[in-house]
């Protein structure tokens, strides 16, 4: 069986002191292209990029790190990837697992893989701040309650997708900003994809990139705001166009139906519907 094509994505803003070491460490023989998005990097990223042979895009100016993953996998199903892969390019999860991070998909046991630095235990020992550690622990905890899930952690920068979920769920409506990465599982719940998980360590350390305190305080009032608004969708109360999935707007009309309920034409080579009959 062939292998899928797999392409790596890197959202990057000023990574030049690590992303070297996180490219050096990708498993070569298993990842087919690397596409790095520069948000509006002041520091020599893009050359390190450009020394590397990646293929890199770049904004005309720092929009966000949603805005940047929005154009990583826009960019990645253009360039037909069946498995994208985010790992971030600050060298904070290790490259080296990747072929563990795609397995369940190319097993058909999973459509999304998240990295979790919580579910071996030593987030604390490995160097995550403990105030990060309280609130990521609760957050994932709602968000389990939330999404019918128990996941260990759903804040990480190491993901794996199958393409199917990228054309399907409408991330092209998710923030610019942090949110982005709840605003997408989100999304891949409301649409029943399956979420699988593997346990990756994780390193702390001065060029690592970190949310600072108030950012992670914003991120976490952010995502309360989002389960709730996620709840009242899912309860009917108010809908949120976000989470309609883009393959739950349509159906494949079946060809045994009656012309009397809607007919399909073909008009100069394309499909038209041509609507109830009276």
């Amino acid at each position: 069986m062939a292998k899928p094509k797999v392409i790596v994505v890197m959202p990057a803003c000023n990574a030049g002191k690590t992303l070297r070491m996180t490219y050096e460490a990708l498993p070569k023989d298993q990842v087919h292209l690397v596409i790095l998005v520069d948000d509006g990097s002041t520091d020599s990223t893009l050359q390190i990029a450009s020394d590397l042979n990646l293929q890199v895009f770049v904004h005309n100016r720092n929009y966000g790190y949603g805005a940047n993953q929005k154009t990583c996998y826009t960019e990645a199903l253009k360039a037909g990837a069946e498995v994208v892969v985010m790992i971030h390019p600050d060298y904070q999860y290790d490259p080296t697992l990747l072929p563990h991070i795609i397995a369940s998909i190319i097993n058909n046991e999973a459509d999304v893989v998240l990295g979790s630095r919580l579910k071996r235990g030593r987030a604390l020992q490995e160097g995550m701040p403990w105030w990060k550690y309280i609130s990521n622990r609760f957050l994932t905890y709602l968000e389990n309650l939330v999404f019918g899930l128990n996941h260990s952690e759903y804040h990480t920068g190491y993901r794996a997708f199958r393409r199917e979920v990228l054309e399907t769920v409408n991330f092209g409506m998710n923030s610019d900003g942090f949110i982005f990465d709840q605003e997408i599982i989100a999304q891949i719940v409301a649409a029943e994809f399956r979420i699988a998980e593997i346990a990756v360590p994780t390193r702390y350390f001065p060029e690592a990139s970190s949310a600072s305190f108030v950012q992670s305080s914003i991120y976490g009032l952010k995502i309360l705001f989002l389960l709730l608004r996620f709840m009242l969708d899912r309860s009917g109360t108010l809908k949120t166009p976000q989470f309609e999935s883009l393959r739950g707007r349509y159906r494949h009309l079946d060809g045994n139906r009656s012309p009397a309920t809607s007919r399909v034409a073909s008009v100069h080579g394309s499909a038209k519907i041509i609507g109830p009959t009276l």
